[in-house]
């Protein structure tokens, strides 16, 4: 189990990603809440993606975003360093999304 500041360094690398790619891969207009709870630490984080960058990473008491992702620290580890696929991760229910269709087209377009 990864520590609440290892998922943290984690998803703060995730954003300086998302922020280095390709203007092409980026949703222009794309403004959503996004919050990931690790179940294993019973903890959840927060931020907002605006036009494909993700922003104002921080703990929340309550998982009240429009996209909320729901892992275990490990899952979030493998995601962020690239050894686990999003779209398998989420077939096989190792990582759970509630988002709107449309969303999810345009998160799995992130990343």
């Amino acid at each position: 189990m990864a520590s609440v500041q290892e998922c943290e360094v984690a998803l703060h690398g995730l954003a300086a990603k998302l922020a280095h790619n390709d203007p092409g891969r980026r949703s222009a207009g794309f403004d959503r809440t996004l919050s990931c709870t690790l179940r294993d630490l019973k903890i959840t984080f927060a931020g907002k993606l605006h036009d494909g960058k993700l922003t104002g990473i921080g703990q929340v008491t309550k998982p009240t975003a429009q996209i909320r992702l729901d892992m275990t620290s490990d899952d979030l580890l493998s995601l962020v360093d690239g050894n686990l696929n999003l779209a398998s991760a989420w077939a096989t229910g190792r990582v759970k999304v509630q988002a709107g269709v449309m969303d999810m087209i345009k998160l799995r377009s992130l990343f």
